[in-house]
């Protein structure tokens, strides 16, 4: 089965449209509550079929998330934090200075400041080819159906007191995922590596939580409206699944993107519009349970999107596939 650009872009832009998306997306942060409208990819029925219950709904709020910083480790895998491939350096580039809107151990999404501009990617482009037992997405980073921030950041924007972030978006990269359709789970968790570690349905690559220094890169790092921002060669990427996806998938379950092993990454709500929080997930931040996969509803491990660190993945479940 062929899916070209087109089609997916169709498909995705129904979910967005019944949502009422806009070309430029909310500028607040993470949003824990209910929304309003359901999405296009869960119908009354599909709903029916999916009944998420979380431990503690709607505990984790916007004005005081915790703060993700030492919660890394390279060697055990743990709920609520990233075994990551590699130790944390603090010596590497990142936000010069601590926001005010990161108070101890806590940081206020709702307060925390936002990259200016609205730039639009008309020649963003993403495909998906599923042959036998092999997903292929191939996408060149740039984010469809919506903007991005202005990079480097301005001289001009409040944002460079706290994040200087002088890398450009790149126009001219591209990427191929190669992705199992049914993931062998390894023996062990898997770690993450520093660069792209999935991949969403609007094109952009995904990276773990944690900066090069090894903190909560969502809480630290100068983003755009979009929680994106690129890195040095001009990757642009997200940390987290971000609002401008999140906030438009308001049913029961809607897969947002594939992780580098193959499993799905979904947003998941309960009956009051909800998000998991980490006690409802495993060591990896993820869970098997119903979801709504192309059309149906199956039984499957998935990682689920949360407003709290890691956010999407904290370790793999399956072995990684290279990304090329």
């Amino acid at each position: 089965m062929n899916r070209n650009i087109a089609s997916l872009s169709v498909a995705f832009l129904a979910l967005l449209l019944l949502a009422g998306c806009a070309a430029a997306p909310s500028t607040s942060g993470p949003d824990s509550s209910p929304s309003p409208s359901p999405s296009a990819s869960v119908t009354a029925d599909t709903v029916e079929r999916i009944e998420n219950t979380w431990s503690a709904p709607g505990s984790v709020t916007l004005d005081a998330l915790p703060l993700g910083d030492g919660n890394l480790s390279t060697e055990t895998a743990a709920v609520g934090s990233v075994l990551s491939c590699r130790p944390a350096n603090p010596d590497a580039p990142g936000a010069q200075v601590e926001g005010p809107w990161i108070n101890g151990d806590t940081w206020n999404a709702r307060e925390k400041i936002v990259v200016q501009g609205e730039v639009s990617w008309p020649i963003a482009a993403m495909s998906e080819d599923v042959e036998g037992a092999t997903r292929t997405i191939i996408t060149n980073g740039l984010p469809m159906d919506y903007v991005t921030g202005v990079f480097p950041v301005a001289a001009t924007d409040p944002a460079i007191e706290f994040d200087r972030n002088p890398n450009a978006i790149s126009e001219s990269l591209e990427y191929t995922f190669s992705l199992p359709i049914a993931p062998a789970d390894s023996s062990a968790p898997n770690c993450v590596g520093t660069g792209a570690i999935g991949v969403l349905l609007n094109g952009v690559v995904l990276f773990s939580a944690v900066d090069a220094r090894g903190d909560d890169a969502v809480a630290h790092e100068a983003q755009d409206v979009c929680q994106g921002h690129p890195e040095m060669t001009g990757t642009y990427h997200y940390h987290e699944v971000p609002t401008c996806l999140r906030d438009n998938a308001a049913g029961a379950s809607t897969v947002v993107g594939w992780a580098v092993d193959g499993y799905p990454i979904v947003v998941e709500r309960d009956a009051g519009g909800f998000l998991p929080t980490n006690a409802d997930l495993d060591a990896c931040h993820g869970r098997t349970s119903p979801i709504m996969l192309d059309g149906e509803v199956v039984e499957q491990y998935h990682y689920s999107a949360t407003l709290e660190y890691p956010y999407t993945v904290g370790c793999l479940k399956a072995p990684a596939t290279e990304v090329q």
